[in-house]
């Protein structure tokens, strides 16, 4: 049978991790990889930093959208890496190791699923998480792709920044991108054709296909005296509430600077006739860092500031504001939407 008709059900489990394996990434912290009944991993630091997060077929992916684009094993190993590398580079700390399960129809591809783990490579490689190795994982079958990723870091002797370290008077700042994977979402799921979009139209759908975290962002934060800092998965306001409830503070934006992250998305916007800031506010899979910063410091490269931190003075409390005014913490909810 010809590789490209192969599906799962055709081979052994032995055979189909035959042909993941070596296209797995390897660092020197794992000391025992794929193979035995658990990966052995070093923690120097002696505390590890660990998070979990899952992808499912119709929930989190389409395998094919509405515009004609179809996911590619690619896409969902790349993505799968990049939200989980994203979650350790919140906390200030460097990926070591992602653990990955993968459950799929019998009627997979198998060139799918090395695509998969040629994904899950790519992007340890090209986002810079190259300290990171796919130490193992688990192989199932079910009715529906679903991808589920361990990933551990280490903080290399550093304190974690947590959520709930920001203070009145201290800078919000952000690192990354904002609204371009919602926007890329917007597309994929619209009628507007693939093969029509310009190049800054297809950017959008790959920056929601293959996310790029700046993962060299947290660490650096972190040793320049960030006080509080996550990941903004669901959307800047949604996170930003999340932030602003554990710190027990107010974050105000600057319209301003919010507006020079709509720009670039204003010809996806009018084709769509969607508003570009809802992007902005609400998408949140450019796994871009929000952070906040004591004033007296400079912030350190890769962020810009977009607003400030004030003390909570009067209902309805802490939260997020948008120059002084209450803003609707629009964003993703994974049980609601």
């Amino acid at each position: 049978m010809p590789a490209e008709q192969l599906t799962v059900q055709d081979l052994s489990e032995a055979e189909l991790l035959a042909r993941i394996f070596p296209r797995l990434h390897r660092s020197p912290g794992v000391l025992l990889g794929p193979g035995d009944d658990a990966a052995l991993v070093a923690a120097p630091d002696g505390r590890t930093l660990i998070s979990i997060d899952t992808q499912t077929q119709d929930q989190d992916f389409r395998l094919e959208w509405s515009n004609g684009y179809r996911t590619t094993g690619y896409d969902v190993g790349w993505k799968a890496a990049a939200q989980n590398l994203s979650d350790i580079n919140a906390m200030g700390g460097t990926a070591t190791s992602l653990v990955v399960s993968l459950t799929m129809p019998p009627e997979t591809h198998v060139e799918w699923v090395e695509a998969f783990a040629d994904g899950l490579t790519a992007a340890i490689v090209g986002l810079g998480a190259t300290d990171c190795s796919v130490a193992g994982g688990d192989l199932g079958r079910g009715r529906e792709l679903a991808v589920t990723v361990a990933v551990v870091g280490t903080l290399a002797g550093e304190a974690p920044v947590l959520r709930s370290g920001a203070k009145s008077g201290d800078i919000v700042a952000v690192s990354g991108t904002l609204g371009r994977a919602a926007a890329g979402w917007a597309l994929l799921e619209s009628d507007v054709p693939l093969g029509s979009l310009s190049t800054g139209l297809r950017s959008l759908v790959d920056n929601q296909c293959r996310p790029l975290p700046p993962l060299a962002s947290g660490p650096v934060a972190a040793r320049a005296g960030a006080t509080a800092m996550l990941d903004i998965s669901d959307g800047l306001l949604r996170d930003g509430s999340r932030l602003a409830e554990a710190s027990s503070v107010v974050l105000d934006f600057d319209p301003v600077a919010l507006k020079m992250h709509a720009e670039p998305l204003e010809a996806a916007a009018a084709l769509l006739g969607r508003e570009a800031m809802r992007w902005v506010l609400g998408g949140g899979e450019d796994h871009a860092l929000l952070a906040t910063f004591p004033a007296e410091i400079q912030l350190p490269p890769g962020f810009t500031a977009i607003g400030s931190v004030q003390a909570v003075v009067e209902p309805p409390g802490s939260g997020v504001r948008i120059a002084g005014q209450t803003a609707d913490t629009v964003g993703w909810d994974h049980f609601a939407d």
